[in-house]
């Protein structure tokens, strides 16, 4: 299995083709908890936590490690605690490998945030 928390995400300015639904399916399976949305363009998942205050405080986790990589979530925060996070390439329309390698890295982020009380829904 591919350990994508030691790779870096790589500038992608278009002219690649997404990655194909196998490569896709086998990459999910190094990201636990993300999903393939069907049409198989984005994974995503949904957090709720504690409080709003948690929420926010990810989120801007969240934002500094995207900056640090060069590579932007979606995220999108309602009901107060429950966010649910997209990624995707935008310049290809698609997933990349850069979608998995943030991915993997938000979960580490994630894993030190649940021992605080948030939940994975």
């Amino acid at each position: 299995m591919i350990n994508f928390t030691t790779k870096h995400c790589v500038s992608c300015e278009g002219g690649v083709e997404p990655l194909a639904p196998a490569k896709v399916q086998e990459y999910l399976s190094a990201v636990t908890g993300w999903e393939v949305l069907a049409d198989n363009k984005k994974i995503w998942q949904e957090i709720i936590f504690k409080d709003f205050v948690s929420a926010i405080g990810f989120i801007n986790k969240v934002a500094q490690l995207a900056e640090n990589e060069g590579h932007h979530p979606d995220l999108h925060l309602t009901s107060w605690n429950h966010l649910k996070i997209e990624l995707w390439t935008h310049a290809i329309g698609g997933l990349s490998d850069n979608d998995f390698i943030l991915a993997a890295k938000i979960n580490l982020l994630l894993n030190q945030t649940l021992d605080d009380g948030g939940k994975k829904v």
